[in-house]
Parts: C-alpha cells; sequence; structure tokens
C-alpha cells in the first residue's frame, strides 16, 4: 500500500465538508434539513457583473492564459475600491497581488514566508485554515486566546509574556469571524506597534468588512503599517461571489514578492471574464451595499428570534454575515447543542468549538439563508434540553 505524506496525518477533512455530506445523506433520506450552517452567499451579484461575464467570454483572447498578477484593470479597480472605502491609498501596479479567492492568499502567504519549525500566531477563536496551512508547513503554532470580556481582541500584556523569538506571522482577522468582532483603529495600532517591536509579519484576513458594518477599517489606515502588515481581501462575502473566487492580498512591493514567486509557480492566471466582472463589481455604489445590508438586517432579526427560542445568547455590537452566540450552561459544549438541533429539528448550526477552544461555549448561525427558510427553522424548533 503506497502511503501518503506524513503532511496528511496532521489535519482532518475540512469540518464543513464532512458536515455536507452528513447533511446530503440526511436529505437523501427525506429529511430536508435547513442548512444554517455556512457563510454562502445566497444573494445573487448585480445584473451589471453577470453582463461584462457574459460580454468578456465573447473576446477573442477570453480562453488564453492569463498574466499572474491579474489585469492591469483589475489591480487599479481594487486600488480605487481601497481609496473610495478604506482611505488607503494602495499602488496598482506593485501593491495588489489578485488571488482565486483569499483562501489561495491563506496558503501562498505562508508558505512564502514560514521555514519548518518557525512559530506562528493564530487567534482562538479563528477561521480553521489558518492552523490547517500550518500544521501541513510544521510550523510552530501558538495560539492566544481572544475572548468575550475583552471584546474579542488580543491580550497583549499575555502576549508579551510569551517566547515570540520564533514568531514570523502573526494572523489577526478584522472584523473577526466567527465571532463579529469589528476591530478599531486603535486595535489596529497596538498590533502594528507590536509587530514591529518584535519583527512580525502581520497578515489581516479582511473579508467581512461590508456586512452589516458601515464603518469599513484597513489595517493601512495605521501610519507605518506596510512595513509589517499584509492584508487579505475577497469579493466572495462582500459582492456576493463565493463560487467565483476573486481575492487579494495587498502590501508593500517587497513584501508581496516572494508571495509572488510562490503563486507563479501554482497557478497560470485567473479566467479573462471573472477578472473583467470583478472590475464591475468593484464599482458599487454605497447604495449596492446598503440594499444587500438591508436584507442581512432583516434576517438577523428573525435569527436572534430563533436564538431565543434555544436559549441561546447573541454577543454584543458583532458585525459580518454571521450571528455568535453563548449556548446554556445545560450543554456540555457546542457539538451537542449542534447535533441534537440537527437530529431532533433537521436545523443546521455551526458548532463554535469548530473555531477553537474559546468557541466551545457559542455556536454560529449564518444569515445566507432568506427570511421564509429562517421563520421555517424557527417553526421546527421548540424549547429544547439535554435528553
Amino acid at each position: 500500500m503506497i502511503q501518503a505524506a506524513n503532511r496528511t496525518k496532521e489535519i482532518n477533512e475540512y469540518y464543513f465538508s464532512t458536515k455536507l455530506k452528513e447533511i446530503a445523506q440526511l436529505n437523501c433520506e427525506g429529511k430536508q434539513v435547513i442548512n444554517l450552517g455556512i457563510g454562502d452567499p445566497d444573494i445573487a451579484p448585480s445584473q451589471s457583473v453577470w453582463k461584462s461575464l457574459k460580454q468578456a467570454s465573447l473576446h477573442s483572447n477570453s480562453h488564453s492564459y492569463q498574466s499572474y498578477i491579474g489585469l492591469p484593470e483589475l489591480r487599479t479597480a481594487f486600488a480605487q475600491w481601497y481609496l473610495n472605502y478604506f482611505g488607503v491609498e494602495l499602488q496598482a501596479q506593485d501593491e495588489i497581488l489578485p488571488l482565486h479567492g483569499s483562501k489561495e492568499g491563506i496558503i501562498i502567504s505562508s508558505l512564502a514566508y514560514m521555514n519548518e519549525n518557525d512559530s506562528v500566531l493564530i487567534p482562538d477563536p479563528a477561521y480553521p485554515t489558518y492552523t490547517s496551512v500550518s500544521k501541513l508547513l510544521n510550523s510552530n503554532i501558538i495560539y492566544y486566546p481572544l475572548k468575550e470580556e475583552n471584546n474579542w481582541e488580543p491580550n497583549f500584556e499575555a502576549l508579551e509574556k510569551m517566547d515570540l523569538s520564533k514568531v514570523k506571522i502573526m494572523w489577526i482577522n478584522y472584523p473577526h469571524m466567527p465571532t463579529g468582532a469589528k476591530g478599531s483603529v486603535d486595535l489596529f495600532k497596538k498590533i502594528v506597534d507590536f509587530a514591529k517591536r518584535h519583527q512580525i509579519l502581520i497578515i489581516n484576513d479582511n473579508p467581512y468588512s461590508f456586512i452589516l458594518n458601515d464603518q469599513p477599517i484597513s489595517i493601512f489606515t495605521i501610519e507605518g503599517a506596510k512595513d509589517c502588515c499584509l492584508e487579505l481581501n475577497s469579493l466572495s462575502k462582500s459582492h456576493n461571489m463565493p463560487g467565483w473566487r476573486v481575492g487579494m492580498i495587498a502590501g508593500k512591493k517587497q513584501l508581496l514578492e516572494p508571495i509572488l514567486k510562490i503563486k507563479t509557480n501554482m497557478d497560470s492566471g485567473m479566467f479573462y471574464p471573472v477578472q473583467k466582472a470583478a472590475i464591475e463589481a468593484l464599482k458599487a455604489d454605497r447604495k449596492w451595499y446598503q440594499q444587500i445590508n438591508k436584507i442581512y438586517q432583516n434576517r438577523k432579526l428573525l435569527a436572534i428570534k430563533l436564538l431565543e427560542k434555544i436559549n441561546c445568547v447573541p454577543v454584543k455590537n458583532q458585525v459580518g454575515m454571521f450571528i455568535w452566540a453563548s449556548i446554556p450552561d445545560c450543554f456540555e459544549d457546542s457539538y451537542i447543542l449542534s447535533n441534537q438541533i440537527l437530529n431532533s429539528h433537521q436545523v443546521f448550526i455551526t458548532p463554535g468549538r469548530i473555531f477553537g477552544k474559546e468557541g466551545n461555549r457559542y455556536i454560529r448561525i449564518s444569515l445566507c439563508s432568506n427570511e421564509e427558510k429562517i421563520q421555517e427553522a424557527i417553526d421546527r424548533i421548540q424549547q429544547i434540553s439535554v435528553h
């Protein structure tokens, strides 16, 4: 038997991959599960985006290999987007690198900077991919806990007491997923100061800035941030284009160059019509974002009613396309609550434990289902307790 590489023993299949198989099986059995777990926008992109895709597909060169660094017009569109909505000036020529979704950026930036046994700071709770990629690279993972009582921000006093001598990268993610914490200019100042003093590369994963949030912030708002920071962004959430796989990483030319080396050996450019559609999407005005957020706000009100039925308490002041809520004391952990709701009521809600130990007493509801579906979930669920 040919053995798989040892690195495959360090990670498991992605939680949502396995859970979606389970839900598919339940649906085959006639259960008709309502999925409130995945952050997969169900609202379509604007009509102008579809039109741009169709027109570009007729271009004589649309089928050809494309530039590794994306169309100049796409990089310019990203730069203008950052200027318009974040008040940040980026050089389109060499401070923006388009990606096949920001998830690609997590992988290639780690490959570009992490040597074996280097250390990486990862928040807990956090997007699981930060951990899985770090394990694949045999990095030394140092988790730093984020707690509700500290507004889901790093405890810098505790960080300063850690051995940071081998830390290369610190992952941050504001607005934060899964907690919905907004972050702030004040927080980013502390992070940049911490990074400079310890010579750590900060990577801010920033795909949720526009969802139920009227004050988008970039880490590059902070003076000197380009010397030690990179930022990922994506059209998946902000423009309802998850399957199109369009993202970007921004930062100083010298910090992007190692990442470009990795990228040019891993893909052959982004499909031309998708790039043209992304350019159109990035032209969206504030009214478009407001219309989308009105839909999410109505869904959020319904989702809170659902949480009340299962005695869960939403965390305050959260933004983004999820609701993060604490679970009742009668449940040992979030897996038990999630599985009970799925098996008893055919409604799937994400257990917070998949995001880390600090998420064990929380669950997460996605706002990517329409009001009718959320109301149906409410109708299915009664007050529940541990059997």
